[in-house]
């Protein structure tokens, strides 16, 4: 079976960009990632975004003259970028076609994430992907895992010094703990500074088949999306819509452990990874879903700083969510972009030395849950 190889990347910052389209910063993604990987004749593009309407894949290859081949438009939440890098690379791997490009745009607006998933009433009530459920998330982490509201901000402050060095990041300055839990309640126990902001941006990937991985290659080793589920009360799927039953294994748990068979590694083996941190909260939760940390022992890692820069497997280097802020569509791949970066060495002060191999995770509304992990032969 044929390798799935990155080629090239690009990436639009992270932020609030007034009076540019969402399309154009597509074709400012796209051209950097093509220009890098040597000007390709493209097989199949596949584009991620939620918010962009119809065809917004073929508005940005249409600006820049490189239609005519297959152009799908993939939506999966948060993790539509993801979705869109499995299918290129599956249909690499299966020899359907030798390059393909894979991008995320997204604009989104300003506010609460608003999504047609949920009901009306439920948006209403306040039982969708709103801070209050992110709330008793939060809760019951703190409860079951012995999390502290200062843990919460020691994430907080962990993401925002990491995106110090990241130029493409919306948040760039450190904060201190007392400045996190300083900032505003939303609902108890996250404060303001402990959520990630929607905002807008753009990724892309070039993806190539190879034969056989030579020296310095970054293979996509695997590409896994997996939905919840049915079932639990506090299920990214219909929050507050279910059981309370905590046997139910969440789709991060399913996709990781699918990533790690597919790329015959383990938990142990990542070097550095990229998590959803949509909230501080989530962050910690991902560490024990993907099996970065075993149960509970959550507070003790940030202690140590193990998942620091400089630590034993730093998590989110690029300043996360938290740092960065999400545009929806573009981020799982504005995480391909960090850790190819990284693979290569090339992420400057941000640069987690020795790096192999590199995992990403996002978690999109339906609960879409993706694990990615890249390795640098």
């Amino acid at each position: 079976m044929s390798l799935a190889a990155v080629t090239g990347v690009g990436i639009h910052p992270f932020g609030r960009f007034e009076g540019k389209t969402v399309t154009q910063m597509g074709v400012d993604a796209v051209r950097a990632a093509l220009v890098e990987a040597g000007d390709p004749r493209i097989d199949a593009a596949f584009c991620g975004t939620a918010y962009s309407g119809v065809a917004a894949g073929h508005k940005v290859l249409g600006a820049l003259a490189r239609t005519g081949m297959p152009i799908v438009d993939v939506e999966a939440g948060c993790a539509s970028g993801a979705a869109a890098l499995q299918l290129a690379a599956g249909a690499i791997r299966a020899g359907q076609y030798d390059t393909v490009l894979v991008f995320g745009i997204e604009k989104m607006p300003k506010g609460i994430i608003r999504s047609s998933f949920f009901e009306p009433w439920r948006e209403q009530a306040g039982l969708a992907a709103t801070p209050s459920y992110f709330a008793l998330r939060a809760q019951r982490l703190m409860r079951e895992r012995g999390v502290t509201k200062d843990d919460l901000a020691a994430v907080v402050v962990k993401n925002r010094a990491h995106g110090v060095d990241n130029p493409n990041a919306m948040f760039r300055k450190a904060v201190t703990a007392e400045e996190v839990l300083a900032s505003r309640v939303v609902c108890e126990p996250l404060h303001l500074w402990m959520l990630c902001s929607p905002n807008e941006g753009a990724a892309a990937v070039v993806v190539r088949r190879a034969e056989s991985a030579v020296a310095g290659t970054i293979e996509v080793a695997a590409a896994c999306l997996r939905s919840h589920l049915p079932g639990s009360v506090l299920g990214e799927a219909t929050p507050m819509a279910g059981i309370d039953d905590s046997a139910i294994t969440p789709p991060s748990t399913l996709a990781a452990q699918q990533a790690y068979e597919q790329a015959g590694l383990g938990p142990d083996d990542v070097d550095v990874a990229e998590c959803q941190d949509t909230d501080a909260a989530r962050e910690l939760l991902a560490w024990e879903e993907l099996g970065l940390c075993a149960p509970g022992a959550q507070g003790a890692l940030l202690a140590s700083g193990a998942h620091h820069l400089g630590g034993r497997r730093p998590v989110n280097p690029s300043g996360g969510l938290l740092a960065k802020g999400e545009p929806l569509g573009a981020s799982a791949l504005g995480q391909m972009v960090e850790l190819v970066h990284q693979l290569r060495g090339e992420a400057g002060g941000r640069q987690v030395e020795g790096a192999r191999v590199a995992l990403a995770h996002t978690v999109g509304r339906g609960a879409n849950a993706s694990v990615t992990i890249l390795r640098r032969h």
